[in-house]
């Protein structure tokens, strides 16, 4: 049987809170960081607002965090990279299709 999305959300927030992260390439170098399923919402709104370096600093570990200053990537590298992420960790990121509209016709004769 397949995990569903709240299972697999279940598990990366047991993952971030026993201190496990996924690992991920960053122009080169294997970063660790926690599962994109087990981030906060107020790091979804860090990365939202353009806030790369907060949001970096709660998803890395340290170690990773100071390669990632250090590494200074741009904007492409790192949407690479938190895609990559969210393969490792079973969520791929994107954006959602959205709700699907009915099939059937609302207009009444």
């Amino acid at each position: 049987m397949p995990e569903t999305n709240t299972e697999t959300a279940a598990a990366a927030q047991e993952i971030e809170a026993a201190g496990h992260y996924v690992t991920s390439e960053l122009c080169g170098e294997k970063l660790q960081l926690v599962p994109p399923g087990a981030w906060r919402q107020s790091w979804q709104r860090m990365l939202k607002a353009g806030d790369m370096d907060d949001f970096m600093e709660r998803i890395l570990s340290d170690d990773s965090y100071e390669q990632y200053l250090d590494l200074d990537p741009t904007n492409d590298e790192i949407g690479a990279f938190l895609n990559a992420a969210g393969e490792a960790g079973g969520e791929p990121l994107g954006k959602s299709s959205g709700p699907k509209g009915s099939s059937r016709s609302t207009r009444r004769r």
